[in-house]
């Protein structure tokens, strides 16, 4: 796993707590749920590459 990965999804964890306080101040209760909702997504779309790399792998390592 590269470190960038790492970086990305702090930051978009990052964006999305900051997102998510300011609509939340705001009085924007759904928006700031619907943000969250969108940043997790985002977020798993980009690790299932490796989590079916890790898949693969623990299948090869034990030949099932």
């Amino acid at each position: 796993m590269e470190i960038s990965v790492v970086f990305r999804i702090a930051a978009v964890g990052i964006l999305v707590a900051v997102f998510n306080q300011v609509l939340a101040r705001a009085g924007r209760d759904e928006q700031a749920t619907m943000v969250t909702l969108a940043g997790i997504i985002v977020v798993l779309f980009w690790i299932v590459q490796y989590i079916s790399d890790l898949f693969t792998t623990v299948q090869t390592l034990f030949q099932l």
